[in-house]
């Protein structure tokens, strides 16, 4: 019963862990590049084709 108990309270911390620096990305702005997503879409067969040797 105790490992049950070590297992849970390990699993919240890490969930706390990935929780608070998930809210840290997004406060430091680093998900707000909504620009580049539909754009380099849209451009990414034409650098396929540049990038080919002769």
């Amino acid at each position: 019963m105790s490992v049950i108990i070590i297992l849970l309270i390990a699993s919240i911390s890490i969930a706390a862990i990935f929780l608070i620096a998930f809210l840290w990305n997004v406060k430091s702005g680093q998900y707000d590049d909504e620009m580049s997503p539909p754009i380099r879409m849209l451009f990414d067969n034409e650098l396929n084709t540049n990038n080919k040797l002769p």
